[in-house]
């Protein structure tokens, strides 16, 4: 990554695609009947919706690059938090769905380990080390929400 501006418009990317991912999840666990799982991909969706708007702020006066989809050069075939596109089967259940979420943050947290380990700029290095230690905090989070789903307690999305 060669620039902050770089930089921001990849994240902000990564998380509109999280977010329309987890929606298009959404949308097939309701018109399925699979409500529950509906319910938390859309959480998770207005949580990708939230850290986008973050990283557009954090971006303050600087002219963020207007790249088309097929400008973005990610690791894999699509930006690392788009949820499995297998999790839309309507007869996902919860862990399923739990660990689908969890598989996403995780790539998006070695996304931005591996921009932090190869970057040589400074400003892109702080903003690295940032979106590192909010991943780390996301993948932590939806861990302890397996681990109160194993364990039959209701999740922070539950009513």
């Amino acid at each position: 990554m060669d620039s902050v501006e770089t930089f921001l418009a990849y994240s902000i990317r990564l998380e509109e695609d999280a977010a329309l991912r987890f929606d298009q999840l959404a949308d097939a666990m309701q018109t399925g009947g699979n409500a529950e799982v509906a319910k938390l991909f859309r959480q998770l969706a207005e949580y990708s919706r939230l850290h986008a708007k973050e990283a557009r702020a954090r971006s303050g006066s600087r002219d963020i690059p207007k790249l088309s989809p097929i400008e973005f050069e990610w690791p894999d075939i699509e930006s690392p938090e788009s949820a499995a596109i297998w999790a839309i089967d309507p007869f996902i259940g919860r862990e399923e769905a739990l660990q689908v979420a969890l598989n996403a943050e995780r790539a998006s947290l070695a996304y931005y380990k591996e921009i932090l380990a190869a970057t040589q700029d400074p400003e892109v290095r702080a903003f690295a080390e940032e979106f590192v230690k909010e991943e780390s905090q996301h993948v932590a989070e939806l861990e302890r929400w397996l681990t109160l789903h194993r364990a039959n307690k209701p999740l922070p999305v539950d009513p």
